[in-house]
């Protein structure tokens, strides 16, 4: 079920009720904060320090080792709805004749610095998803990740993106000493997570030559009914596509 509002000639926020009956939202701006919530945001303007922060960036990847080895079994559920906010993943696995788990290739890698053309060939892939994948890496770094895909990307498909979006409710449960840049934040095993805005990721993406198509925050109550908790959730949820090349067309002059 949803419900559509409008501002001027352009959709401005759409409402829906999800499987589990939780309230989410698609809108063009950010969530609205308590005035509580924003002087507690205001006053965290402590940074952690610059060796800190070093040591941070070095040891990223065996944080991140660490995580997913202690939660390999009971963090990640799933919730059903990659197929249902992103269509064109359903559509590809069942139209396309040449699906199959036997052609899948899967490789390790740092987006940040490993060629994605040392296995994949240039313009090939049909559709990227960064689901939960750029908020984990450094904000000078993103950019990178962006080339990177784009080298692999067929003109006219897509990067279908969904993240953490700015004033999260996990972005406010963040104590002091936790901050490391605007927006941008430490948990305790030492993983980091950036909150993104509708307007950085528009820049951050068109900047490497992507087209935008879709970009737009998701703002959701996840619902404990155990203990009767609503927790307000911001996620920010993108399309943006690789252009389609420019054909000119060849005269020949006698």
């Amino acid at each position: 079920m949803f419900q559509e509002k409008t501002s001027a000639n352009h959709l401005n926020v759409v409402t829906t009720s999800t499987e589990d009956g939780a309230f989410q939202k698609k809108a063009h701006s950010a969530r609205i904060l308590s005035p509580e919530e924003a002087e507690r945001l205001e006053n965290d303007r402590v940074l952690v320090s610059e060796f800190k922060q070093l040591k941070l960036e070095k040891e990223a990847q065996k944080n991140w080792d660490l995580f997913y080895k202690r939660n390999s079994t009971n963090f990640f559920k799933d919730r059903h709805w990659t197929t249902r906010e992103f269509q064109e993943l359903k559509a590809f696995r069942e139209k396309n004749a040449l699906y199959s788990t036997e052609r899948c290739k899967v490789f390790q890698c740092d987006l940040t610095k490993d060629d994605l053309l040392e296995n994949i060939p240039a313009d090939s892939v049909d559709v990227v998803t960064l689901i939960f994948v750029l908020s984990a890496i450094h904000p000078e770094k993103m950019h990178l990740v962006l080339k990177n895909i784009y080298k692999v990307l067929k003109p006219g498909k897509c990067v279908l993106f969904r993240d953490y979006g700015l004033y999260d409710h996990a972005m406010l449960r963040f104590k002091s000493g936790s901050k490391l840049g605007e927006n941008f934040y430490v948990r305790q095993d030492g993983t980091r997570s950036y909150f993104f805005t509708e307007e950085f990721l528009s820049q951050l993406f068109k900047s490497e030559g992507y087209e935008q198509v879709v970009n737009e925050y998701v703002q959701r109550e996840t619902v404990n009914r155990k203990e009767d908790l609503r927790v307000p959730r911001v996620f920010l949820q993108s399309k943006f596509q690789k252009p389609f090349r420019l054909i000119y067309p060849c005269f020949l002059h006698k």
